[in-house]
């Protein structure tokens, strides 16, 4: 590490020399999408013209000054949304004669080509009531031995770390500081005073979201690396792997094919929400991924996401035009007992058994009173506690009947509501992490799974079967 780096300057501040587990090495896409979610979060939380001792201290640098114009066009509503912007760029960057770069509190500094800083990418964002940042370089030609430097942006790779502590945050600012006095030293004069005075402003505290951040890094880097490892496959190699695919589909890929038809079907009634068995696994695969559930456990989980409604394929049409209680006793009836309905049609395929026990225990409560074995705490499969709460906030997040849709705060309040009683209190203390962080712009609710069957939302007239997934 060049020790005149931003981040072997920060890494010489700490006490035992060691740098947060955060660091390590990122693929440039995995950074950009922490960076756009940490100035979301600017963008939606900018108070009016009264509040500017409440808006950041954003300080950025570019690698090798390359300013792409839908980033400055980005930082001119990120400029109006903050105190202070200092962008490090070198001279021929382009940033100069932009928009963004006339703004009044937005300074320029104009990197020397000698500077090591020139090979960073960093984003510092200090405000009273919370302070973030992610620190990268780029691997050198060297580093990225064997395969050389990559031709291909996807699969560049930075040495990097992001944080939401406090000090360590603040040590980079100075740090930052410290190397535009080189430059400007009025405007680092400037800055060391915007500094304090941002520390010596009270606000409420940001939650420590940290470990949930941390988790969401990790599937996107996981993601990121599966790409690279798609893109590097040869035309041989897929046209065996669509070969070993023809082969394996077989009469038990039909009857997955009927299954996902069916729950296809049941959303393609329910007009005010039909979305719901894709909403639904996807935002299930997120809980999973954030619990650190294995992946076969994570993959039945996506598969019960997509048919937990295939037990409402014979309902009666008030189930999808009514809140249940306005049903009469009947459809009450067929309604309490949906996921045990779907358990039995499921269980005609024996090689989904364990999706079928899924989907029996939906309904099943934290203190016992559901259905249909009255199941209780940790004695529900946990697969079957995450269903049951993400299902139930799904749809209170839609129009039903003429109740109108919650918002996604809202809808989380009913969940709260029942916490210890209908749902796990600490299931409900993860969803409550991600509606927090969606609301924060940290990250989007996903509306599809990672994975989905390849029947899934054909046309009705394409019958290509699927693969039956190993269970």
């Amino acid at each position: 590490m060049n020790p005149e780096s931003t981040l072997a300057r920060l890494q010489a501040t700490l006490p035992d020399g060691k740098l947060p587990s955060s660091y390590g090495v990122y693929f440039k896409n995995t950074l950009v999408a922490l960076c756009h979610a940490l100035e979301d979060h600017i963008l939606q939380t900018s108070g009016g013209e009264d509040d500017l001792a409440l808006k950041p201290l954003v300080l950025v640098t570019f690698q090798q000054g390359k300013w792409y114009l839908q980033e400055a066009d980005r930082y001119f509503d990120i400029a109006k949304a903050s105190r202070q912007v200092v962008i490090g760029a070198v001279a021929d960057s382009g940033f100069a004669t932009h928009k963004t770069g006339q703004l009044e509190n937005v300074s320029l500094i104009e990197l020397d080509e000698i500077d090591p800083i020139i090979q960073e990418w960093n984003l510092i964002i200090l405000a009273p009531t919370y302070k973030a940042m992610v620190l990268c370089r780029e691997l050198s030609t060297e580093e990225y031995l064997p395969e050389g430097k990559p031709e291909v942006d996807t699969e560049r790779k930075f040495y990097g770390l992001w944080s939401f502590d406090q000090s360590l945050v603040s040590a980079s600012a100075e740090i930052f500081i410290a190397q535009t006095r080189h430059y400007n030293s009025s405007l680092a004069d400037s800055l060391q005073e915007i500094y304090q005075s941002i520390l010596a402003t009270k606000g409420p505290p940001l939650a420590d979201i940290s470990g949930v951040v941390s988790r969401i890094v990790t599937y996107l880097q996981s993601s990121q690396q599966q790409m690279v490892a798609i893109n590097r496959q040869t035309r041989d190699l897929w046209e065996l792997e669509g070969q070993a695919l023809r082969v394996s589909r077989n009469l038990n890929a039909n009857k997955l094919q009927a299954f996902l038809r069916m729950a296809q079907r049941v959303d393609e009634r329910d007009s005010s929400n039909p979305a719901a068995s894709l909403q639904v696994a996807a935002l299930s695969e997120t809980l999973g991924q954030l619990l650190d559930l294995p992946a076969l456990q994570l993959r039945r989980l996506r598969l019960a996401g997509l048919l937990f409604r295939v037990g409402l394929v014979s309902a009666p049409n008030e189930v999808f035009d009514r809140t249940p209680d306005q049903f009469d006793q009947s459809t009450l009836s067929f309604w309490r007992d949906r996921s045990f309905i779907g358990c039995q049609l499921l269980q005609a395929m024996p090689e989904i058994a364990p999706v079928a026990e899924i989907v029996k225990h939906e309904l099943e409560k934290w203190d016992g009173s559901g259905r249909p074995e009255g199941l209780r705490g940790e004695e529900i499969p946990i697969a079957s506690r995450i269903l049951g709460l993400v299902a139930y906030y799904q749809e209170l997040t839609q129009p039903r009947g003429d109740r109108q849709a919650l918002s996604l705060s809202a809808a989380l309040e009913q969940c709260r509501e029942q916490s210890g009683t209908r749902f796990d209190p600490a299931l409900v203390e993860t969803l409550s992490n991600v509606v927090r962080l969606t609301e924060m712009g940290l990250m989007e609710l996903p509306s599809r799974p990672s994975q989905l069957p390849n029947v899934w939302l054909e046309e009705s007239g394409d019958r290509t079967t699927a693969a039956v997934p190993a269970l």
